[in-house]
């Protein structure tokens, strides 16, 4: 089977409708990732069928929980993931792809320009920063950093309207993670949580979404510096 293939299958998995077009914009965010990726440490994941089935099919477990028609904040993108491939799945969204480290956002960028994309842009800031004038203006916030979900929390919650959410891609068994930060969630407005466990299809691998529904608004001295965040979480 080719790229191609699974990618169109795997995805068929998730969405019931999938364009040439789509299609044609992932696999060449894959050509630039892996060609950017020889001067510039963005994947560890180098061979571009994994790169189908280990991030965009992995990723793609987010399209179905989409806002149509809202914004999505992706917190700590890095490379552009879950929030590019989600802007390419998804084009009735809105995305706002948030990075610290200014050659990731270039690369994105980049990205953007050459796949014509009109639903996303790619800011560099630190989230604590970020926050200051955008507090409760997204309807979702996702993220698959490898931080704690506390951090996590305290970031991205913040930035989501009371009756949005905010998704976090965990590994399958994150129910102690989600157990300690019982007390993050319930400080930031956001204290029930759901995890949805889900397998990446061609992959095999067992994975997790846990799902943050904001219900309160987050108290204004949230977030701290991160520095504060990570030396004393909530």
């Amino acid at each position: 089977m080719t790229d191609r293939e699974l990618l169109r299958t795997g995805l068929n998995e998730y969405l019931s409708e999938v364009s040439d077009k789509t299609i044609d914009n992932l696999l060449k965010f894959s050509e630039l990732l892996l060609e950017k990726n020889k001067v510039m440490n963005l994947t560890a994941i180098t061979d571009p069928t994994e790169v189908v089935t280990r991030h965009f099919l992995d990723c793609a477990a987010l399209a179905p929980h989409m806002p149509q028609g809202g914004r999505v904040l992706d917190v700590g993108t890095g490379a552009g993931f879950p929030g590019m491939p989600l802007a390419i799945l998804c084009p009735q969204t809105e995305f706002v792809l948030l990075d610290a480290l200014r050659k990731r956002i270039d690369f994105l960028n980049e990205v953007i320009e050459t796949l014509g994309l009109t639903n996303v842009t790619a800011v560099h800031a630190r989230a604590e920063d970020f926050a200051k004038d955008s507090r409760a203006s997204f309807d979702m916030a996702v993220s698959r950093a490898v931080a704690d979900l506390r951090t996590l929390s305290e970031l991205a919650v913040p930035m989501v309207k009371v009756g949005g959410a905010f998704l976090a891609m965990k590994a399958e068994d994150c129910t102690e993670e989600v157990e300690t930060a019982a007390n993050a969630r319930t400080v930031l407005g956001a204290p029930d949580a759901e995890v949805l466990h889900y397998t990446v299809p061609f992959d095999e691998v067992s994975r997790a979404i846990v799902r943050l529904q904001k219900t309160q608004e987050t108290p204004e001295k949230y977030p701290r510096r991160f520095k504060k965040i990570q030396t004393s979480p909530l």
